[in-house]
């Protein structure tokens, strides 16, 4: 109860992406401290186990952290502490690059929304599998009913040119498959230009050969039962139905193993007020409670189309136990979150859990 005070007199009086630091390396130090670190699960985590098998995956429960928050591959048990079935680490890119000047990621608070332009600053697929092996190491030594399934999220380097993208995806998967539970192909950012463009039937199969290929090639005993590294694809809410029908036909073809449904978007009609006229003078996409319904729809449409034959992960504008359930309910078999969680605070995967619990009941 303490968390929205504190949020609302200290946190959005900081700027939002340091603000984001200093959490992250205050969760990072508590995880380094063995007594601390198992207080805060005791807390955090408590109630937030509902063991699911999805993408042949063992999963803690079916909420997860989206890609991200972390996007070095550092935090990985540090972020398990909070309750979360499985962390997705990225965007990485197969070169290490800064990302968009600053500032960069802004609140909307009259949506509980979040707008970000960071443009996939991370430290590169090889810096990343460092950290990732430290942070497996690190879950590994957590007993085996707490362990987190870990995605790897890979997407394109910002210099690299358009023509060159499958060989920069493939570089990427070639380096971080052998640490990954699961991978997943971003197309889907507003943040890098031409990215998006990534989504059309054309330019994704290649892209998605390759890093199957590369997957195959570099990880001979994967973790997964399905007996490859799952390969899932991250798609944008603002893709014509159509075109999303399109992309679920061609993943389906090709043997992907699931979708995820969706990316930020760059509708500024989600929003009203101040908050749309902030968001009209800032490049970027848009996250959290606006996002929701088209998210719903894009993932219902998806789930119809494709029946069983695809993993579909729900996430953009999960906000409530009611809002997961209705993923849920669509047909996601997993669901992630991000801006709650900031908005909400640390108990937010608890609170989702004991929610869901309850509607189970109803």
């Amino acid at each position: 109860m303490l968390y929205p005070i504190i949020f609302r007199t200290v946190l959005v009086r900081m700027d939002a992406e340091r603000a984001h630091s200093l959490s992250f390396s205050a969760l990072k130090a508590l995880d380094a401290v063995p007594g601390a670190r198992e207080l805060v699960r005791a807390v955090f985590a408590h109630g937030t186990e509902d063991r699911a098998e999805v993408l042949g995956l063992d999963f803690p429960n079916r909420i997860g952290l989206a890609a991200g928050f972390d996007k070095t591959g550092t935090g990985v048990r540090a972020m398990a502490m909070l309750g979360f079935g499985h962390i997705e680490v990225g965007t990485v890119t197969a070169h290490a690059q800064p990302g968009n000047p600053k500032p960069r990621l802004f609140r909307l608070l009259d949506h509980e929304a979040i707008l970000n332009r960071m443009g996939f600053n991370n430290p590169g697929s090889r810096q990343a599998a460092i950290n990732l092996r430290k942070s497996r190491a690190k879950v590994d030594a957590l007993p085996e009913r707490k362990r987190p399934v870990i995605g790897v999220n890979i997407g394109k380097t910002k210099i690299v040119p358009a023509e060159q993208a499958v060989e920069d995806y493939r570089t990427s998967a070639r380096v971080l498959a052998p640490l990954a539970d699961y991978l997943v192909i971003n197309v889907s950012s507003p943040n890098t230009p031409g990215l998006r463009d990534l989504q059309s039937t054309e330019a994704l199969r290649p892209i998605i050969t390759a890093v199957r290929e590369a997957a195959d090639a570099v990880v001979e005993n994967p973790r997964s039962t399905l007996g490859h590294v799952p390969l899932l694809v991250k798609i944008a809410p603002d893709l014509a139905d159509d075109d999303v029908l399109a992309v679920a036909d061609l993943a389906v073809e090709l043997g992907v193993d699931g979708l995820i449904t969706t990316n930020t978007t760059i509708d500024r009609s989600v929003l009203t007020g101040a908050d749309r006229e902030k968001a009209e003078a800032e490049a970027g996409g848009i996250s959290g409670r606006p996002l929701a319904p088209r998210a719903l729809e894009v993932t219902r449409l998806v789930k119809n189309r494709v029946g069983d034959r695809l993993t579909v992960i729900g996430v953009g504008g999960i906000d409530s136990a009611e809002d997961a359930q209705a993923r849920f309910d669509a047909g996601a078999d997993l669901v992630q979150g991000y801006s709650a969680m900031i908005f909400r605070g640390p108990m937010w995967v608890r609170t989702l859990s004991a929610g869901l619990r309850a509607l189970r009941m109803q």
